[in-house]
Protein backbone atom coordinates (compact mmCIF):
# COMPACT_ATOMS: atom_id res chain seq x y z
CA UNK A 1 0.00 0.00 0.00
CA UNK A 2 1.08 3.16 -0.51
CA UNK A 3 0.18 6.76 1.16
CA UNK A 4 1.02 10.01 -1.39
CA UNK A 5 1.09 13.53 -0.33
CA UNK A 6 3.46 16.27 -1.59
CA UNK A 7 6.82 15.12 -0.60
CA UNK A 8 6.57 11.82 -0.37
CA UNK A 9 4.99 8.43 -1.29
CA UNK A 10 5.25 6.11 1.32
CA UNK A 11 5.00 1.98 0.87
CA UNK A 12 3.69 0.64 4.17
CA UNK A 13 2.46 -2.91 4.73
CA UNK A 14 -0.42 -4.23 7.40
CA UNK A 15 -0.42 -7.19 9.18
CA UNK A 16 -2.26 -8.65 11.98
CA UNK A 17 -6.19 -7.36 13.29
CA UNK A 18 -5.57 -7.17 16.86
CA UNK A 19 -6.96 -4.50 19.04
CA UNK A 20 -3.57 -2.92 19.64
CA UNK A 21 -1.41 -1.19 16.49
CA UNK A 22 1.97 -1.33 16.75
CA UNK A 23 3.89 1.42 14.10
CA UNK A 24 6.94 0.59 12.73
CA UNK A 25 9.24 3.17 11.69
CA UNK A 26 13.11 1.90 10.69
CA UNK A 27 16.12 3.82 10.24
CA UNK A 28 17.58 5.50 7.74
CA UNK A 29 18.13 3.11 4.37
CA UNK A 30 16.83 0.49 6.58
CA UNK A 31 13.79 -1.12 5.27
CA UNK A 32 10.69 -3.38 6.87
CA UNK A 33 13.07 -6.26 5.91
CA UNK A 34 15.02 -6.45 8.90
CA UNK A 35 12.05 -6.55 11.12
CA UNK A 36 10.21 -9.62 9.65
CA UNK A 37 10.71 -12.08 13.34
CA UNK A 38 9.02 -9.11 15.09
CA UNK A 39 6.54 -8.98 12.49
CA UNK A 40 5.83 -12.20 12.04
CA UNK A 41 5.52 -12.49 16.04
CA UNK A 42 3.47 -9.65 16.77
CA UNK A 43 0.80 -9.85 14.11
CA UNK A 44 -0.90 -12.69 16.40
CA UNK A 45 -2.19 -10.22 18.35
CA UNK A 46 -1.47 -7.05 16.97
CA UNK A 47 -2.40 -4.95 14.56
CA UNK A 48 1.41 -3.93 12.69
CA UNK A 49 2.02 -1.46 10.20
CA UNK A 50 5.59 -1.25 8.26
CA UNK A 51 7.12 1.46 6.38
CA UNK A 52 9.88 1.80 3.49
CA UNK A 53 11.76 5.18 4.89
CA UNK A 54 11.84 7.34 1.88
CA UNK A 55 13.71 7.20 -0.30
CA UNK A 56 15.02 3.31 0.12
CA UNK A 57 13.53 0.39 -1.55
CA UNK A 58 9.47 0.94 -2.29
CA UNK A 59 9.18 4.90 -0.99
CA UNK A 60 10.16 7.67 -3.01
CA UNK A 61 10.83 11.56 -2.10
CA UNK A 62 9.19 13.54 -4.61
CA UNK A 63 10.80 16.92 -3.17
CA UNK A 64 14.42 18.23 -2.50
CA UNK A 65 15.43 20.26 0.39
CA UNK A 66 13.09 18.58 3.48
CA UNK A 67 13.15 18.42 6.76
CA UNK A 68 13.02 15.70 9.67
CA UNK A 69 9.74 17.27 10.23
CA UNK A 70 8.35 17.10 6.76
CA UNK A 71 9.04 13.13 7.39
CA UNK A 72 7.56 13.72 10.90
CA UNK A 73 4.53 15.26 9.22
CA UNK A 74 4.04 12.96 6.68
CA UNK A 75 3.77 9.71 9.64
CA UNK A 76 1.56 11.60 11.41
CA UNK A 77 -0.90 11.86 8.40
CA UNK A 78 -0.46 7.94 7.54
CA UNK A 79 -1.80 7.58 10.83
CA UNK A 80 -4.38 9.69 11.04
CA UNK A 81 -5.51 7.92 6.74
CA UNK A 82 -5.39 5.10 8.85
CA UNK A 83 -7.35 5.94 11.68
CA UNK A 84 -4.41 4.06 13.82
CA UNK A 85 -6.14 3.67 18.13
CA UNK A 86 -3.91 2.50 21.06
CA UNK A 87 -0.95 3.52 19.07
CA UNK A 88 2.52 1.60 20.23
CA UNK A 89 5.39 2.84 18.21
CA UNK A 90 8.73 0.59 17.36
CA UNK A 91 11.65 3.00 16.45
CA UNK A 92 14.70 2.29 15.07
CA UNK A 93 18.03 5.16 14.77
CA UNK A 94 16.43 7.26 12.52
CA UNK A 95 12.89 6.23 12.86
CA UNK A 96 13.43 7.79 16.47
CA UNK A 97 13.53 10.68 15.67
CA UNK A 98 9.97 10.68 13.81
CA UNK A 99 9.29 9.12 17.01
CA UNK A 100 10.31 11.75 19.41
CA UNK A 101 8.81 14.24 17.13
CA UNK A 102 5.42 12.77 17.23
CA UNK A 103 5.50 12.58 20.86
CA UNK A 104 7.72 15.13 22.08
CA UNK A 105 7.04 18.28 19.52
CA UNK A 106 3.63 17.46 18.35
CA UNK A 107 2.40 15.76 21.51
CA UNK A 108 0.22 12.78 20.13
CA UNK A 109 -1.23 10.36 21.64
CA UNK A 110 1.49 7.13 21.81
CA UNK A 111 0.08 4.75 24.21
CA UNK A 112 4.28 3.40 24.74
CA UNK A 113 7.15 3.92 22.42
CA UNK A 114 10.53 1.28 22.12
CA UNK A 115 12.91 3.65 20.92
CA UNK A 116 16.26 1.50 19.46
CA UNK A 117 19.80 2.89 19.65
CA UNK A 118 17.70 6.01 18.19
CA UNK A 119 19.47 9.30 16.57
CA UNK A 120 18.21 13.03 16.96
CA UNK A 121 20.92 13.95 19.72
CA UNK A 122 23.63 15.89 17.85
CA UNK A 123 27.36 14.92 18.50
CA UNK A 124 29.04 17.97 19.98
CA UNK A 125 31.23 20.19 18.16
CA UNK A 126 34.34 19.06 19.07
CA UNK A 127 37.70 20.55 17.93
CA UNK A 128 38.45 17.42 16.07
CA UNK A 129 35.33 17.69 14.32
CA UNK A 130 35.71 21.64 13.72
CA UNK A 131 39.74 20.96 11.96
CA UNK A 132 37.97 17.87 10.34
CA UNK A 133 36.16 20.13 8.49
CA UNK A 134 38.34 23.21 8.32
CA UNK A 135 40.75 20.70 6.46
CA UNK A 136 37.58 19.54 4.49
CA UNK A 137 36.75 23.19 2.86
CA UNK A 138 40.80 24.47 2.60
CA UNK A 139 41.06 21.19 0.70
CA UNK A 140 38.06 22.01 -1.72
CA UNK A 141 39.73 25.40 -2.47
CA UNK A 142 42.71 23.96 -3.09
CA UNK A 143 41.64 21.75 -6.01
CA UNK A 144 39.93 24.73 -8.06
CA UNK A 145 43.83 25.02 -9.16
CA UNK A 146 43.80 21.36 -10.10
CA UNK A 147 43.18 20.90 -14.10
CA UNK A 148 39.26 19.91 -14.50
CA UNK A 149 39.90 16.28 -15.82
CA UNK A 150 41.23 14.81 -12.66
CA UNK A 151 39.44 17.47 -10.25
CA UNK A 152 36.46 15.59 -10.47
CA UNK A 153 38.05 12.37 -9.26
CA UNK A 154 39.65 14.06 -6.39
CA UNK A 155 36.14 15.57 -5.45
CA UNK A 156 34.26 12.31 -5.11
CA UNK A 157 37.63 10.97 -3.16
CA UNK A 158 37.38 13.96 -0.88
CA UNK A 159 33.63 13.30 -0.17
CA UNK A 160 34.42 9.63 0.34
CA UNK A 161 36.96 10.39 3.04
CA UNK A 162 35.11 13.53 4.74
CA UNK A 163 31.49 12.17 4.48
CA UNK A 164 29.34 9.36 5.84
CA UNK A 165 28.61 6.80 4.51
CA UNK A 166 24.79 7.36 4.35
CA UNK A 167 25.89 11.03 2.78
CA UNK A 168 27.97 9.68 -0.13
CA UNK A 169 25.65 6.91 -1.60
CA UNK A 170 22.72 9.39 -1.56
CA UNK A 171 21.55 10.41 -5.24
CA UNK A 172 22.41 14.23 -5.81
CA UNK A 173 18.39 15.25 -4.77
CA UNK A 174 18.95 14.18 -1.28
CA UNK A 175 22.05 15.33 0.06
CA UNK A 176 20.66 18.74 1.00
CA UNK A 177 17.77 16.89 2.84
CA UNK A 178 20.32 14.69 5.04
CA UNK A 179 22.05 17.60 5.93
CA UNK A 180 19.22 19.20 7.26
CA UNK A 181 18.21 15.87 9.26
CA UNK A 182 21.49 15.11 10.92
CA UNK A 183 21.96 18.71 12.03
CA UNK A 184 18.86 19.40 13.81
CA UNK A 185 19.14 18.54 17.50
CA UNK A 186 15.77 16.84 18.60
CA UNK A 187 17.11 16.68 22.65
CA UNK A 188 14.84 19.46 23.48
CA UNK A 189 11.56 17.84 22.75
CA UNK A 190 12.71 14.57 25.00
CA UNK A 191 11.15 16.43 27.91
CA UNK A 192 7.94 16.67 26.41
CA UNK A 193 7.12 13.15 25.77
CA UNK A 194 5.14 11.61 28.52
CA UNK A 195 4.20 7.93 26.69
CA UNK A 196 5.87 5.44 28.63
CA UNK A 197 9.05 4.62 26.99
CA UNK A 198 11.14 1.68 26.91
CA UNK A 199 15.23 2.02 25.31
CA UNK A 200 16.78 -0.46 24.19
CA UNK A 201 20.97 -0.05 23.39
CA UNK A 202 23.67 -1.75 21.64
CA UNK A 203 26.67 -1.80 24.28
CA UNK A 204 29.08 -0.83 21.37
CA UNK A 205 26.90 0.75 18.92
CA UNK A 206 29.56 3.69 17.54
CA UNK A 207 26.59 5.05 15.12
CA UNK A 208 24.25 6.04 18.03
CA UNK A 209 26.68 6.07 20.91
CA UNK A 210 25.86 4.26 24.49
CA UNK A 211 26.21 7.58 25.91
CA UNK A 212 23.17 9.21 23.72
CA UNK A 213 20.64 6.36 25.58
CA UNK A 214 21.65 7.54 29.13
CA UNK A 215 20.91 11.36 28.21
CA UNK A 216 17.45 10.00 26.60
CA UNK A 217 16.55 8.43 29.84
CA UNK A 218 17.09 11.04 32.10
CA UNK A 219 15.11 13.15 29.97
CA UNK A 220 11.84 11.20 29.26
CA UNK A 221 10.15 11.26 32.14
CA UNK A 222 8.48 7.79 32.25
CA UNK A 223 11.33 5.34 30.67
CA UNK A 224 13.41 2.50 31.41
CA UNK A 225 16.74 1.29 29.51
CA UNK A 226 18.03 -2.18 28.82
CA UNK A 227 21.59 -2.32 27.30
CA UNK A 228 22.51 -5.23 25.43
CA UNK A 229 25.95 -6.29 25.92
CA UNK A 230 28.32 -6.69 23.65
CA UNK A 231 25.93 -5.64 20.72
CA UNK A 232 25.82 -2.58 17.90
CA UNK A 233 23.84 -0.38 16.28
CA UNK A 234 21.21 -3.10 14.95
CA UNK A 235 21.24 -4.44 18.57
CA UNK A 236 17.35 -6.17 18.08
CA UNK A 237 19.09 -8.28 15.44
CA UNK A 238 22.02 -9.61 17.69
CA UNK A 239 19.30 -10.68 20.32
CA UNK A 240 16.09 -11.56 18.56
CA UNK A 241 14.85 -13.60 21.15
CA UNK A 242 15.74 -11.41 23.62
CA UNK A 243 14.42 -8.25 21.97
CA UNK A 244 11.53 -10.11 21.14
CA UNK A 245 10.85 -11.25 24.52
CA UNK A 246 11.47 -7.75 26.36
CA UNK A 247 9.25 -5.57 23.50
CA UNK A 248 6.34 -8.54 24.27
CA UNK A 249 6.35 -8.19 27.96
CA UNK A 250 6.24 -4.48 27.42
CA UNK A 251 3.43 -4.15 24.90
CA UNK A 252 1.26 -6.71 27.34
CA UNK A 253 2.19 -5.28 30.77
CA UNK A 254 -0.24 -2.68 31.69
CA UNK A 255 0.47 1.11 31.62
Amino acid sequence: MYYENGSFSIYYEKYGNGNKTILILPGWGDTRETFKFLINDLARDNTVYIIDNPPFRNSKVKESNLSIYDYASAIRELIQHERMKNLIIIAHSFGGRIATLLSGYYQDKIDKLILIDIAGIKPKNTLKRRLKKLFYKLLKRLIKFIPKKVRQKINSYLLKKFSSNDYYYLPDNMKKTFQNIVNEDLKSYLKYIRSETLILWGQYDYDTPIKDAYKIKREIKDAALIVFRGAGHFSYLDYPKLSLDIINSFIKEKA
